[in-house]
């Protein structure tokens, strides 16, 4: 099981103030189950932490190894396009080129 996900489950735990029992009975689960998918001793499965994540207000996606490092430093920037300074946008992107009249 991807640790960095459990791992990031737990923070995202600890950052609510919640117990492993308060998760667990919001989302359904034993408090057993959350003990021991936080520590490692349990290989869980995608319904668990669906639920987990759920209940922590958060969503599990899928994606490209070979994009995870980019989306990661977007995220800890807070949204911001890489390299620019506060206050200005991100390009236009090309969504945003077909979206304009012609």
């Amino acid at each position: 099981m991807n640790n960095d996900l459990i791992q990031s489950l737990s923070l995202a735990r600890k950052a609510s103030k919640l117990t492993q029992a308060e998760l667990a009975e919001r989302a359904g689960l034993s408090r057993m189950t959350v003990q021991r998918t936080e520590g490692g001793d349990l290989d869980p499965r995608y319904s668990t932490l669906a639920e987990m994540a759920r209940v922590l207000g958060m969503d599990i996606i899928a994606v490209p190894s070979s994009l995870r490092p980019s989306l990661e430093a977007f995220i800890q920037s807070g949204g911001k396009f890489l390299g620019q300074r506060e206050g200005v946008d991100a390009p236009p992107s090309v969504v945003d080129s077909l979206n304009r009249p012609a």
